[in-house]
């Protein structure tokens, strides 16, 4: 089975990385900010890519009660996640650290778009912690206990 990371938050990967990647293009404080947290996002943003976001690709058969023997690699993914769980939320902080700077930079030179974005990218890692990433976990336990009661 393919697990596909569900379409909106790929796009919604997109469109950050495209907007820090115009900040990153920016001379000077603003630029520099940007490429800070482009050094630790991008990092980020693969290692969810990998495997806190395709489990959320289920979500839909699941809550059609369409599960299936094909969906045991989910759970190798989640369990992944669960270890790095505590590392992924410390790159999280390390990113919202590095906004700072943007923002800083971002006010000083009055390019508010930058600070727009500072806001979008927290409050998009906010909802990773908060739903996105207990969401996948969930799934794989689910999954898991599903699995088990059909054996």
């Amino acid at each position: 089975m393919g697990l596909e990371i569900p379409k909106s938050i790929k796009l919604e990967h997109q469109e950050l990385h495209e907007e820090l990647e115009e900040a990153t293009m920016e001379s000077g404080p603003i630029g520099e900010a940007a490429k800070a947290v482009n050094d630790v996002l991008q990092p980020h943003f693969e290692k969810e890519e990998e495997f806190a976001m395709p489990p959320l690709g289920l979500l839909s058969q699941i809550s059609k009660g369409q599960i299936t023997s094909d969906m045991t690699e989910v759970i190798v993914l989640t369990e992944k996640l669960k270890v790095e769980l505590d590392q992924m939320l410390k790159e999280h902080k390390d990113i919202i650290d590095k906004l700072k700077g943007l923002v800083d930079a971002a006010i000083k030179e009055d390019k508010l778009e930058y600070v727009q974005f500072a806001e979008k990218l927290t409050l998009h890692a906010q909802t990773e912690e908060e739903v996105l990433y207990p969401a996948a976990i969930l799934i794989g336990e689910y999954i898991k206990t599903k699995l088990e009661e059909d054996n």
